[in-house]
């Protein structure tokens, strides 16, 4: 079976068109093949759960890299959009819709956020006095066995005629529902204008865009404002050259 067109084309990956209405998700040469089995084994872990998404396969090599097959999902993704059509609202509303339907389901077999969190505190000079107070704000935070998305964003949400799915499922953990929510407000608000969009615009959109996001999900600021001071501190780990 040979690649068809490009479809799509990630930082970690380009996705192309496959037999009987899949695709193939082909990852660059040399990235790391425990990280491909990590994603491929949460998209399996949540296959068969009660919300709109793309289900994986297998694993494949294909030309000297490797990859993965999943279902075809159509549509453009909801950050063009809501670019296109600057409405905001709507945005907000078919986010919140897919995300209420993702945290309400419980999980236990992928990674905890904490043990995330963790993993990503820099390792600086200027960290490392206080490491151990970062691992001490990350124990605080509250446990739970929610399905966290890990990366739910515009960008990773497809929507056509309406209807809206979630693809990348790389930084799947379990957690408080609170964290993913945090996760989210922090993609959207804080995360650098990708060069392409007109930064003073695209900086308006996103803070309304999170503000609406937050009441349709009935969180405040102030309930995922610990979340939001963990993940600023460990973004520089996770992203050192955002």
């Amino acid at each position: 079976m040979k690649c068809g067109k490009i479809i799509g084309v990630g930082n970690t990956a380009t996705v192309y068109e496959w037999e009987n209405d899949k695709v193939l998700k082909l990852f660059y040469q040399g990235y790391p093949k425990k990280s491909v089995e990590k994603e491929f084994h949460n998209a399996m872990s949540i296959r068969d759960m009660d919300f709109a998404k793309p289900k994986a396969y297998k694993i494949i090599s294909y030309k000297e890299r490797i990859g993965i097959i999943y279902d075809r999902v159509e549509g453009e993704s909801l950050l063009d959009w809501v670019i296109k059509t600057g409405n905001v609202h709507e945005c907000a509303l078919y986010m919140a819709n897919l995300h209420k339907a993702i945290v309400q389901n419980t999980i236990s077999d992928v990674p905890n956020y904490k043990g995330f969190l963790k993993n990503h505190i820099p390792n600086t000079p200027e960290v490392d006095t206080n490491k151990t107070e970062m691992i001490n704000m990350i124990d605080k935070l509250p446990s739970g066995n929610a399905l966290c998305h890990g990366d739910f964003h515009p960008g990773n949400i497809l929507i056509s005629n309406g209807h809206t799915a979630i693809i990348d499922f790389m930084n799947v953990c379990h957690g408080n529902f609170l964290y993913d929510v945090a996760r989210t407000v922090f993609l959207i608000e804080y995360t650098p204008v990708p060069e392409q969009y007109n930064r003073e615009n695209l900086l308006r959109l996103k803070k309304t865009l999170a503000d609406l996001y937050l009441i349709q999900m009935n969180v405040t600021r102030e309930m995922i404002q610990d979340y939001i001071s963990v993940i600023s501190m460990v973004r520089k780990g996770e992203c050192p050259n955002e």
